[in-house]
């Protein structure tokens, strides 16, 4: 089972009231509070740290940044991910260290340039989230008018990560030699020019950073539109996702499998993680109070503002105790899936709905370490997943409990690591060092 933990540089994680929680850490602006947060998942022998990144807060929701920055919602504050990133790297060893980075509104140079450093300064553990932004507030941060469409949006990313790869494989791996005597820094035979020349990019390169540690950065993907899960299909090492049932999981697992079959890939090399919301106990009423008290502080304004941006479009001109309409939704449709199958199951409203969105569909993982464990363990072995996306409750109490009363149950059944068998983060994943091309 592979675990990796979903946080952001900024006060939200897996509940969107989770800052107030009376034991949580808002010193969000500190080193300490970053580097704390990789010591810890390292203790407890996760494969990595996510953190996602958005560019801009949003203003979806009444067109408002209002709801976004009074309830501390997902945008209200978000650092620049490669920058703590770097920081956790030099306080670990092994944890894997993962960023969010646009195709949208980077260029390949510098997306390439700026992970292999990571890669390098890591000894081997980065990864790139690749996301297409799609908020009307993240191009007017960069003098756009308005947003690319879709299907143009991923025929840029597609060309971005291919000019990224080509740029990360410009020098073979031994092309650097550092021969004091000869004198012979680098061999001018083995880096080359890649002159690409596409729609969207014109790069001559050769990078100037050496070829990375891992060959190039795991590559995480979260796209669930047909057009995303080809491309999560095609490149993707690790595919996050969020399901608000077991049966809706195993059929994006067996579907997820068989694109990247059809890519003439080995569908073990494709690991899908899906997001969950932990809330671990020593028993079961400390965990179902720690939930009461995460709900009681979690506006459902919140939520829906967060909502609004994921699904580009203003949830708050409809009726609040309304059902969610069907919708042709511009944003992201994986979030729209999973909020409707919630809506036609339950029957809820918008307002509601708006609550549970900020503190996580799923209630299999709510309750005493050893009933948490064994959900953990059937949805694992129910070919729902190749293990999961914890998005913590709060900082560092949500977390520490997860390690402290979790992982050790999880690793005498045999199904989580005791110890890291490797350095790199495909060491910790089970993937092949790529060749260069």
């Amino acid at each position: 089972m592979h675990l990796a933990a979903f946080a952001l540089a900024g006060p939200v994680s897996g509940v969107h009231g989770g800052w107030r929680h009376p034991a949580a850490d808002t010193h969000l602006l500190s080193a300490s509070y970053y580097t704390q947060l990789g010591q810890l998942l390292e203790q407890g022998r996760f494969d990595m740290l996510f953190l996602a990144d958005i560019l801009a807060i949003p203003r979806r929701h009444g067109g408002s940044l209002e709801s976004q920055l009074k309830f501390g919602a997902l945008g209200a504050l978000r650092l620049d991910p490669m920058t703590v990133l770097a920081l956790i790297a030099g306080s670990t060893r092994h944890l894997g260290l993962a960023s969010t980075i646009s195709t949208s509104y980077f260029d390949p140079y510098t997306v390439a340039r700026s992970l292999a450093t990571l890669d390098h300064l890591s000894a081997g553990r980065s990864a790139w989230n690749i996301v297409t932004s799609f908020q009307q507030a993240e191009a007017a941060n960069f003098g756009r008018q308005d947003q690319l469409s879709r299907d143009e949006r991923y025929d840029r990313a597609e060309e971005f990560v291919e000019v990224a790869c080509e740029l990360w494989d410009s020098w073979a791996d031994d092309a650097l030699v550092l021969d004091k005597q000869g004198p012979l820094f680098a061999d001018p035979a083995k880096v080359r020019s890649i002159d690409h020349q596409g729609k969207w990019f014109s790069v001559q390169g050769p990078l100037n950073v050496s070829r990375p540690p891992q060959g190039r950065p795991v590559f995480i993907q979260a796209g669930a539109s047909g057009r995303g899960r080809d491309f999560a299909a095609r490149w993707a090492d690790v595919i996050f996702v969020t399901h608000s049932s077991l049966d809706s999981a195993q059929a994006f697992y067996a579907e997820m499998k068989e694109r990247a079959r059809s890519h003439g890939r080995d569908p073990d090399t494709l690991k899908i993680l899906p997001g969950i919301v932990p809330i671990v106990g020593e028993t079961e009423t400390i965990a179902l109070e720690q939930e009461r008290l995460l709900k009681d502080l979690t506006d459902p304004d919140a939520g829906l503002s967060t909502l609004s941006y994921h699904l580009d479009i203003d949830l708050s001109q409809f009726e609040q105790d309304a059902v969610l309409p069907e919708l042709d939704v511009p944003g992201v449709q994986g979030h729209y899936k999973e909020v409707a199958e919630l809506t036609r199951r339950s029957g809820i409203g918008l307002r509601e709905l708006g609550h549970r969105y900020g503190i996580g569909p799923l209630r299999d993982f709510v309750g005493a370490a050893d009933k948490v464990t064994e959900n953990l363990r059937h949805w694992y072995e129910a070919r729902a997943c190749d293990g999961f996306m914890i998005q913590v409750p709060y900082l560092p109490g949500g977390l520490e409990s997860f390690v402290r009363l979790v992982i050790p149950q999880l690793q005498d059944l045999g199904l989580f690591r005791k110890e890291y068998n490797g350095t790199t983060l495909r060491d910790h994943l089970g993937l092949a060092r790529p060749e260069r091309r």
